[in-house]
């Protein structure tokens, strides 16, 4: 499932996002979302999530529960 609508997303899945400093490269960083930051329904880029261990990116794939 991709990560561009907020509908898809709640805290506590996994999922993969691409931290800001990897954005030219597509590295993808997986965890658990703690909290969503994106307040619009969906984002071209990917929702933006904060994960549990802290780090800030957008998400790209979720992997599920």
């Amino acid at each position: 499932m991709n990560g561009q609508e907020r509908k898809n997303i709640q805290p506590g899945i996994e999922v993969d996002i691409v931290l800001k400093q990897d954005q030219r490269t597509g590295k993808t960083t997986r965890g658990i979302v703690k909290d969503i930051l994106t307040k619009s329904a969906q984002h071209p880029h990917g929702i933006k999530v904060r994960l549990q261990d802290g780090q800030v990116g957008r998400v790209k794939n979720i992997i599920g529960e």
